[in-house]
């Protein structure tokens, strides 16, 4: 469901296919559509900008979008290596503007109520010490009819320039990396998000499925990646657990619209008092018009973005620790 007018004015659209450009232009009401970034920068005064295109592009692009000086948001991940994702970094840094990275988790209702809870526990002590943390994401049906009402063409793609492969990384490695910063990348972001603290991998399971980390004051945490798959159902959560209590997490399929995760909240007080489990009602709103509606404000000066580009850019260089650590390369 697209944001009101109120919220927010669609005012221009930059698209390489024209028939495309036109259908889209026509559904959502953009009353300019212009074939290339370059023509709408030059002929718009706008207020933010939102580049959706492959993150193998990322380093080329989102540099020249920065130097418009409004804040630009994309989705994940940051770039396909290091160096891209920091070239725009310091392009970010340069502009005196910001680039915010489209992890659409954060914004779930659920998510925005762990974090804060799992915030609150950690400065009261109520429930005791951190102990540890666990994010899994089985293979599954991610789509769940959001791509129902999608307008397609059937018209050419132009070929266009990626970024240059990482320096550090052979052909095969480098592909490796692609693959796993597209596909996992949500889970390493979800875990610093949710403890609120920089981590580091300590360990890369051989058979790809786990992923164990130590945070910076000492927590243990992993991720598990693809223990088993669903064919219809989306099974993601995270488990953040203290000494006598937990804070549980379950997301939704990325693509579900108006669906919010479910968070669950053990407290185990002990001394012969009950224990009980909360369930907190959370508004009927997905992370994806969520994730919207924070950019907005954040473009308003009301908060700060979910996450920016020099945070996702630790993303990358964990991914590439875990790879260097699973393969030697």
């Amino acid at each position: 469901m697209p944001l009101s007018k109120e919220e927010c004015e669609v005012v221009a659209l930059a698209e390489l296919q024209p028939e495309l450009a036109r259908r889209v232009a026509e559904r959502h009401g953009i009353p300019r559509v212009y074939r290339t970034h370059e023509e709408m920068l030059e002929r718009e005064h706008l207020d933010a900008m939102v580049a959706a295109q492959s993150f193998t592009r990322h380093g080329l692009l989102v540099p020249e979008l920065l130097e418009s000086g409004v804040p630009v948001f994309t989705e994940k991940p940051l770039a396909a290596s290091i160096e891209a994702g920091e070239r725009i970094v310091a392009a970010a840094e340069k502009s005196g503007t910001w680039h915010m990275v489209g992890y659409h988790k954060r914004s779930d209702p659920a998510t925005m109520y762990a974090k804060a809870e799992i915030g609150r526990l950690k400065q009261t002590g109520e429930l005791g010490r951190l102990r540890y943390a666990r994010v899994i994401m089985p293979e599954g049906g991610w789509i769940a009819g959001g791509f129902n009402d999608r307008i397609e063409t059937d018209e050419p793609y132009p070929e266009l320039g990626t970024d240059p492969p990482a320096s550090d990384m052979d052909g095969a490695t480098h592909k490796q990396y692609v693959s796993f910063v597209n596909y996992y990348i949500h889970q390493v972001n979800l875990l610093r998000h949710l403890l609120g603290e920089p981590y580091r991998v300590v360990y890369a399971d051989p058979s790809g499925v786990l992923l164990a980390t130590q945070t910076a004051s000492g927590v243990a945490a992993t991720i598990e990646m693809s223990p088993y798959s669903t064919t219809l159902d989306w099974q993601e959560s995270a488990l953040v657990t203290f000494e006598r209590g937990y804070v549980k997490l379950e997301l939704p399929a990325p693509l579900a619209a108006n669906r919010q995760g479910r968070v669950e909240i053990l407290r185990d007080p002990g001394r012969g008092r009950a224990p009980e489990t909360i369930v907190p009602q959370l508004p009927w709103v997905g992370a994806m018009r969520q994730q919207a509606i924070n950019f907005l404000r954040a473009v308003r000066g009301e908060m700060a973005p979910m996450c920016l580009a020099a945070e996702a850019l630790e993303d990358l260089r964990v991914a590439r620790d875990y790879l260097r650590l699973l393969t030697g390369k």
